[in-house]
């Protein structure tokens, strides 16, 4: 039986929640060719340093993104996207990433 449940995962992912719907600009990015092991599918993928309207700076990955989207300056907002395969519990990570806007 799996130590894992419901209320665990909730608890996990709610320190995503004040992260959510916020917007940033790209001040760095680099475009990720050999990825690490598990994530050949999604290359090549872009991870940004994105500075949000408070100051402060994460760095993630961009998804839903065309070349045009490459740029410092660039707008974009924190989303909510899976972050890996299921794993050995059967449980399927989520997490944060940007979009462009």
């Amino acid at each position: 039986m799996s130590n894992i449940t419901p209320v665990k995962i909730w608890r996990h992912q709610k320190k995503y929640a004040p992260f959510l719907g916020k917007e940033g600009k790209i001040i760095s990015w680099t475009l990720i060719k050999a990825p690490p092991v598990g994530y050949e599918e999604e290359a090549p993928y872009p991870v940004v340093l994105v500075e949000l309207q408070d100051k402060k700076r994460i760095i993630g990955q961009l998804v839903d993104w065309t070349k045009k989207d490459l740029k410092t300056g660039k707008k974009v907002k924190i989303v909510y996207r899976r972050v890996g395969k299921v794993d050995l519990e059967g449980v399927i990570h989520y997490g944060i990433k940007f979009r462009p806007v």
